[in-house]
């Protein structure tokens, strides 16, 4: 049970770690410093700055401004290095992640709709009608991030971004593929700060898959949508090629919310919102599978009936066959004083999507909903 500090409401959907309830921070009320300067100095990483002089990285969409001697970007992996703008790895060839297979069909985000696990764009994009069992994903996890979720799953990215290590080499990634490897993904952290790297990785994979005869080898992206919109439309034209999917975490509607949650500004979220336009505007040259997906996680007291109203409305105007996939919420790294998401919560959220004329809507973790409220 917390309680918010401004108007005083207590509730189990009020985060005692946030201390502030989703009303009052839509109103402007953000304890954002305290929060994410725990969260980032716990692990060393640099806080937000995007504004002073400096060295200008326009890598991601995050677009950091490195001023200190010896300095790094958010993400830790842009680093100032004997004076100039440089890589922790001091190599484009090398990110910090490690890369492993997983079998299909996988945890995909984008279950419902993936060709591996469903056949979908099969004889094309999938290597039968029923799925690839028996085949893996190349799943790339990259050490690094661009933004910092309170609730954050994949929270050991953090000391990779920081000891800057496991590296991953592009010809790591080449040498991964093999006669049943049908897809790559990359996650993390997130693909974002990591494009060049991750593209240049892809489109070498893609070589080496058809030198060896693959039938089928799709680049799928998981990620918060926060990239550069140069990188993210090469990045979306592979997807598109290769049969993969775009699978893009909208993590709120309001800025507010969002900066509370993940410590981005207004520019910020205003950019997802126009990446994600930008991967629609292909979305019609390929529908089965479907191009881009995007999800939300449903964090109790925080993404609510009104963010869910104006996310889903806002997908559904730009095409109501882009697919909605609500994922179930549990307490994790910073923000462990909240409930899972609640059976009722995800019924509504399904709700709102269909009314506001989604037709593709999922909620998956499942196994995860309750009843505390």
């Amino acid at each position: 049970m917390g309680k918010c500090r401004y108007c005083g409401r207590s509730s189990i959907l009020v985060s005692s770690v946030i201390g502030v309830c989703v009303d009052c921070v839509r109103r402007g009320y953000l304890p954002l410093e305290e929060l994410h300067k725990y969260s980032r100095e716990k692990f060393k990483l640099p806080l937000a700055k995007s504004t002073g002089e400096g060295f200008k990285c326009n890598i991601c969409g995050r677009r950091c401004v490195i001023s200190t001697p010896e300095g790094k970007g958010y993400c830790a992996y842009r680093a100032i290095i004997s004076g100039s703008l440089s890589l922790s790895t001091k190599s484009p060839e090398i990110a910090i992640g490690f890369y492993y297979y997983d079998p299909h069909p996988t945890n995909c985000v984008a279950l419902p709709v993936c060709p591996a696990a469903t056949g979908l764009g099969y004889p094309n994009y999938a290597l039968t009608p029923n799925g690839e069992r028996g085949y893996y994903n190349i799943a790339v996890f990259y050490g690094g991030c661009n933004l910092d979720c309170l609730y954050c799953q994949n929270w050991e990215y953090r000391e990779m971004a920081t000891k800057a290590k496991p590296t991953l080499s592009i010809e790591s990634l080449v040498k991964a593929v093999n006669s049943k490897t049908t897809c790559v993904c990359y996650f993390g952290g997130d693909p974002g700060p990591f494009a060049p790297h991750a593209i240049l990785a892809s489109k070498k994979m893609i070589e080496k898959a058809r030198s060896i005869g693959l039938g089928v080898f799709r680049v799928c992206w998981e990620t918060n949508g926060l990239w550069n919109p140069t990188l993210l439309e090469k990045a979306t034209l592979l997807s598109l090629e290769t049969g993969g999917i775009v699978k893009i975490d909208f993590k709120a509607w309001s800025p507010e919310v969002y900066r509370v949650l993940c410590d981005i500004e207004e520019k910020h979220v205003e950019l997802i919102r126009e990446n994600i336009k930008l991967v629609t505007r292909y979305f019609n040259k390929r529908l089965k599978p479907p191009l881009l997906v995007v999800s939300t996680l449903l964090v109790p007291g925080y993404i609510d009936e009104y963010e869910i109203e104006q996310a889903t409305r806002f997908i559904a105007q730009l095409n109501p066959e882009i697919p909605y996939i609500f994922l179930g919420f549990h307490p994790d790294y910073v923000l462990l004083d909240l409930p899972t998401t609640s059976r009722n919560h995800a019924e509504k959220a399904v709700k709102i999507a269909r009314e506001n004329g989604l037709k593709n809507v999922w909620v998956e973790n499942v196994f995860l909903l309750g009843y505390a409220y």
